[in-house]
């Protein structure tokens, strides 16, 4: 049937149309907005069948219609019941409390796995039900922490379905191994699994639902240890998949969050920020709020990098509302607008709340610039040899890139200038493999000041120059202005020191803490820590190591 007769249907100007062979119809054809108003049109004429009944839950789900979606999946579940179809009314009880788990309902979520086990428990023979009701204990048991009986469960939920031959439950299991894997830090392993489960994906060998949720579960995977490449190339596939079916709703605003964060990594701000904007509007019209909340954030981080700092407070705090905890980011606001002792206690409330190893890679790296700008060197190497391990561990580029960039900062916070710009250049030839351009740009920055403490003033300027003219490209207001205050040989007088403040200074250059700098001149801490803060406002500069690199830079060392 045309287009023109399927929306005279629609307008409901043909009565004698089958409404009911017009949903099986478009369902076949992924239209999934049409095929759930052609069948529930149908339903209201008499009630559907129960394979109707699945194809009306389906369509309900993939276009973001949540309750409609449960209300469907139940009926289909007691259809089952009336036709002693028992297995097939586990398998619905499964996706109910699965759907429920995303919703974070766990109680419901659980009476419906609970129930699923039972009516299986009526079934004389094996099924491949059994194999669906053992990923939820997967996910249990990897939030848990118990690797082992994790992929344990994976790999019998593997073999269930290879024995069933369930592409689903296949692809599912496995991907989820790979998921465990990452955790063990056995990253080759991992990865081939991942990728093993993508090309049934990929090959469209799966059902839209399974499709759906392997591709946001392998790219989130992806993004957590800064597997860059590999989520860039799933997001892209992801992207191509929902473009095939416009009337899709649910997967598409998850593959634009993804989109955003990709977008902000490679420089394209304003296309992130366009991406996170319509990803929060679909994911919260599919009550995705996982998700909705993650859009916010990416949103909320470009905003800061712009220096729009209202803007970013705003999208942080509705990130908070949905349920996400909005770190490191919000405590790099704080540091932004110089709140230093914000941002301290917060990425050290964070840190000590967070125990899983995946989780605190995304943490680390701004602990360790939180800190230095705190003066806190030890607690900075700290997070540092962290990063480092963690790094050592994946092997990919971007975490190699972030331990570099840390260690270089830290060992010129520690005086250790040549060290640093060893560290450094590693970092940025890392970010440039994997062009993501602000994050050479800051690396380039921390560079100059090494290569200003160093006495090589012209590679200073050179570094701090090839510095801003990205973050001018990028829109990095506040960067900019940085890198303006550095390159400004502004005199002493201009600056109005105090004799007071340039002795304090000059000891700060020379690595001294404000402890030691306090024996020295014979002061209480807090008038040294009013001291530093004082030259810190003057110079317009940020951190200890700014204020060095502005003592070097006009000779006071």
């Amino acid at each position: 049937m045309g287009s023109s007769d399927r929306q005279q249907c629609n307008s409901g100007s043909l009565e004698e149309t089958d409404q009911l062979a017009l949903g099986r119809e478009t369902y076949e054809e992924r239209a999934w907005g049409d095929a759930y108003r052609f069948l529930s049109h149908a339903d209201e004429t008499a009630p559907l069948a129960v394979d109707d009944l699945e194809r009306l839950a389906m369509s309900a789900y993939l276009t973001g219609r949540d309750e409609e979606y449960l209300r469907a999946l139940e009926r289909t579940h007691h259809a089952y019941l009336d036709a002693d179809e028992y297995h097939r009314a586990a398998r619905c009880a499964f996706w109910l409390g699965l759907r429920l788990v995303f919703r974070g309902e766990m109680a419901p979520a659980t009476g419906w796995f609970e129930r699923a086990h039972r009516l299986l428990e009526r079934e004389p023979n094996d099924c491949v039900e059994q194999g669906y009701l053992m990923l939820p204990r997967v996910e249990q048991h990897l939030a848990a922490g118990n690797l082992e009986a994790s992929y344990a469960a994976a790999s019998a939920a593997v073999e269930i379905g290879e024995r069933f031959a369930d592409a689903d439950l296949v692809a599912c299991a496995r991907h989820l191994q790979g998921r465990v894997l990452l955790r063990q830090r056995r990253t080759t392993e991992a990865f081939a699994l991942l990728d093993e489960a993508m090309v049934s994906v990929t090959a469209g060998e799966l059902s839209p639902l399974f499709t759906g949720l392997i591709y946001c579960s392998v790219i989130e995977a992806c993004q957590q240890v800064h597997a860059l490449g590999r989520a860039r190339e799933w997001t892209s596939a992801l992207g191509r998949w929902c473009s095939e079916q416009p009337q899709l709703i649910s997967f598409s605003g998850t593959c634009l969050m993804h989109r955003a964060e990709i977008k902000r990594l490679s420089g394209a701000w304003q296309d992130a920020i366009d991406e996170a904007q319509h990803a929060v509007e679909r994911l919260t019209q599919s009550n995705n709020r996982k998700d909705t909340a993650g859009a916010w954030y990416q949103l909320a981080e470009v905003h800061r990098l712009r220096g729009d700092f209202e803007a970013a407070e705003r999208a942080y705090r509705s990130a908070s509302q949905c349920g996400f905890e909005p770190q490191p980011g919000l405590a790099l606001l704080r540091l932004a607008e110089r709140h230093i002792d914000a941002a301290v206690a917060a990425i050290r409330r964070v840190m000590a709340g967070t125990t899983d190893q995946v989780k605190r890679i995304r943490l680390l790296p701004a602990h360790v610039e939180i800190m230095l700008a705190a003066d806190d060197i030890e607690e900075a190497r700290r997070a540092c040899h962290e990063l480092s391990e963690v790094a050592e561990s994946y092997g990919t580029e971007p975490l190699r890139a972030l331990a570099a960039h840390a260690r270089g900062a830290v060992e010129l916070a520690e005086g250790e200038a040549q060290a640093a710009a060893i560290c450094l250049r590693r970092a940025i030839e890392e970010w440039q493999q994997v062009d993501a351009p602000y994050e050479a740009a800051r690396v380039r920055v921390i560079m100059g000041l090494a290569y200003r403490a160093l006495g090589d003033e012209d590679g200073a300027t050179l570094e701090l120059q090839a510095a801003r003219t990205v973050f001018q490209q990028l829109g990095a207001t506040p960067d900019v202005s940085r890198i303006d205050a550095l390159l400004d040989m502004r005199s002493e007088e201009s600056i109005s020191l105090s004799a007071r403040e340039l002795q304090v200074l000059r000891l700060i250059a020379s690595g001294k803490t404000n402890k030691e700098i306090a024996n020295e001149l014979h002061l209480s801490g807090k008038t040294v820590d009013r001291h530093a803060s004082n030259i810190f406002n003057k110079l317009d500069v940020p951190t200890r190591t700014a204020a060095t690199a502005w003592a070097y830079e006009h000779r006071l060392v």
